[in-house]
């Protein structure tokens, strides 16, 4: 996508950030956002202390910038029991080693916008989280009048499950904030559909009565989900042994 903003053609890639892009990292921060991040974040991000973080650079940038951070996305590891979101998922809690990515900061140099670069650093982090086999999950909070960013959580298929009233305190006001997870390795909400088919098909329950929890779960069935439900009563007839495996 051609940006009018810019004099050339972009060429995005995309790297670890490292030491030498803090005063970079510093100032696109400061640009971006109304929350001021102490210096010791900005250390802690390029020294790779406990965050892991990666930066877009425009390598057709001229004036010997082309390695210069033009967008960043910052996040670290937190232990599934310690963190705010345990109601959301679906887990053992008597394995403690299970762990969530929360991403911390993400943003674009405004003269970049509408290339793509944050859904691809986005999707950095979900790599990221999907290639640690105790992960479960990434998740984040928005602004709640950031609307572009809520837009394109959405579009990326995370799932906004709670508005958080005065989570931000900025410049002696409150705002709200929505809470964004995107799941990973198995990882659920317990109280998704698929949670409850499980949930039902672990139980010794009756064809009829599969059904009939089914419906108690969606009142409203559609079409598409009568048809579900039909396939859930062959997974129950095969679990009771009464027909082959279905596929």
């Amino acid at each position: 996508m051609l940006n009018l903003k810019l004099s050339h053609n972009p060429l995005i890639q995309y790297r670890p950030i490292r030491t030498s892009d803090l005063e970079v990292l510093e100032k696109i921060h400061g640009d971006l956002f109304p929350i001021r991040y102490e210096s010791e974040f900005f250390q802690n991000v390029v020294n790779g202390r406990d965050i892991v973080s990666w930066g877009a650079v425009d390598r057709n940038r001229p004036n010997e910038q082309s390695d210069e951070l033009i967008g960043f996305v910052t996040a670290r590891t937190v232990l599934a029991k310690d963190s705010d979101i345990e109601e959301f998922l679906r887990y053992d809690s008597s394995r403690s080693e299970q762990t969530l990515i929360y991403i911390l900061t993400l943003g674009v140099a405004d003269s970049y916008r509408n290339l793509g670069i944050a859904s691809s650093l986005i999707r950095e982090v979900i790599k990221y989280a999907s290639n640690i086999p105790t992960c479960r999950a990434v998740y984040l909070h928005v602004i709640s009048y950031n609307n572009p960013a809520i837009y394109l959580y959405k579009k990326m298929s995370f799932q906004c499950v709670r508005r958080l009233s005065a989570f931000y305190f900025i410049n002696g006001q409150h705002y709200d904030a929505y809470l964004f997870i995107y799941y990973v390795n198995g990882g659920r909400s317990p109280c998704s559909p698929f949670f409850q088919l499980e949930d039902l098909l672990e139980r010794p329950l009756s064809k009829s009565a599969v059904a009939n929890s089914w419906a108690t779960i969606f009142p409203r069935l559609s079409n598409s989900i009568l048809r579900v439900q039909h396939a859930l009563w062959m997974l129950s007839d095969f679990k009771l042994g009464k027909i082959g495996k279905p596929w």
